[in-house]
């Protein structure tokens, strides 16, 4: 184990090009290791795979309330966005957690597959049409970023005008740049004009769902549990279907597969979910009192986030060989414990429609620049592709 305490940064474009690197000098530390999340900015993170169920399944020690630590950072930090107190599910513990996730899961209970699927394919079909003729396009900005943002946005009722402002919002907040702050107050605004209306005049939709709840939440609560199921929901699917694709197109196993149907995209997805993770670090947790965790002293308070990637790589199965493998499920994309992503299924069903109808209309679909060009968005939390450049024969109209 390493005796360097200085912190490793996991933001930037140097982590950005290559994070299993990082993540293998960070292992040096042991399970847990001090890391930089921006300038300035601390944590600690966890990298291995058993240090991380442990930390997401024990609620006793570490609480998601981050009201403590965010008086550490400048209030115009451009973490807050993500990591900073708001009330909901995200950043609340026991009672008042399961309140706040009832909302939620009971609403995302309403997707029913066989609609949402059919409403996906429909999209995808429609957003293919846009460039088929043309024989190029960038999959991230053209379709894996605009089929979840119209699942998310017709299915909360969000206003078509505003459907693009919303997805730049929340592919802002989430880089953690200067700009994030900006970006949230943009989804909040929208988000709080939708649930001032729905109050006087409820529909059918998500929304009207989340305002009427049983539970009964006030106004900034409902837009805090919109605004989270919508970021939740929009980023790691889109990430998830662009690393998918990037897969897809790369990996030599595919090859005279790649248009062999939902199987070849399950295994494409699950791969990804095993190595390259669309929230790659993140379940932010704060000790509750001074502990020993895993050979390493926290102080209470601390910031401690868990690595999906980094603890997943430790775990995978093995890939050599031209073996394809699928149904492997014990990764921690989803995270796990009381605070597991409740949107697994939807986010699953989204990507795998995306990929498949795309291969079926494209079908000689490749990468139009060489993939080590490719270029990973920076930030500490995601896992990202800035374009995803492909051509094709054009189709006719």
């Amino acid at each position: 184990m390493t005796t360097e305490t200085r912190p490793t940064p996991i933001h930037g474009p140097v982590f950005a090009a290559d994070p299993q690197l990082v993540y293998e000098r960070l292992r040096r530390h042991g399970a847990v290791a001090p890391v930089e999340i921006a300038p300035g900015v601390e944590a600690l993170l966890v990298t291995d795979y058993q240090a991380a169920l442990d930390l997401l399944r024990d609620s006793d020690t570490f609480s998601k309330d981050s009201r403590a630590w965010q008086t550490t950072v400048p209030p115009d930090s451009p973490l807050l966005p993500v990591l900073g107190y708001r009330p909901t599910a995200l950043f609340s513990d026991g009672p008042t957690h399961a309140r706040y996730r009832a909302v939620i899961t009971d609403g995302l209970a309403l997707f029913e597959p066989h609609r949402l699927q059919r409403q996906v394919a429909t999209a995808a079909h429609q957003l293919i049409d846009r460039f088929a003729a043309v024989g190029h396009a960038d999959l991230i900005a053209e379709y894996a970023r605009q089929l979840p943002a119209f699942v998310l946005t017709t299915w909360f009722g969000v206003p078509e005008e505003e459907h693009a402002e919303v997805v730049a919002a929340i592919t802002g907040l989430i880089e953690s740049t200067a700009r994030a702050g900006a970006a949230y107050g943009k989804l909040v605004a929208v988000v709080t004009a939708m649930v001032a209306e729905r109050r006087a005049r409820p529909r059918h939709d998500l929304a009207s769902w989340f305002v009427t709840h049983p539970v009964g939440l006030d106004d900034d609560e409902v837009i805090r549990q919109i605004t989270l199921t919508m970021i939740a929901g929009h980023e790691p699917t889109t990430n998830l279907i662009g690393n998918a694709l990037l897969r897809l197109l790369t990996d030599a196993r595919y090859a005279g597969s790649l248009f062999g149907g939902a199987m070849t995209a399950y295994q494409a997805i699950d791969e990804v979910l095993w190595h390259e993770p669309p929230l790659a670090n993140l379940s932010a947790h704060y000790p509750r009192y001074d502990i020993t965790f895993h050979g390493r002293e926290i102080k209470a308070g601390s910031l401690v986030l868990v690595s999906y990637a980094a603890a997943n790589s430790q775990a995978a199965p093995p890939t050599d060989g031209n073996e394809l493998r699928s149904g492997e499920s014990a990764h921690l994309a989803w995270a796990a414990g009381p605070h597991a992503c409740p949107a697994r299924d939807p986010a699953l069903l989204i990507a795998i429609t995306a990929i498949e109808q795309l291969t079926s209309r494209l079908s000689d679909l490749e990468l139009a620049t060489p993939a080590e060009d490719l270029l990973w968005r920076p930030g500490p939390f995601h896992r990202a592709l800035v374009h995803l450049p492909v051509r094709f024969a054009p189709l006719a109209g």
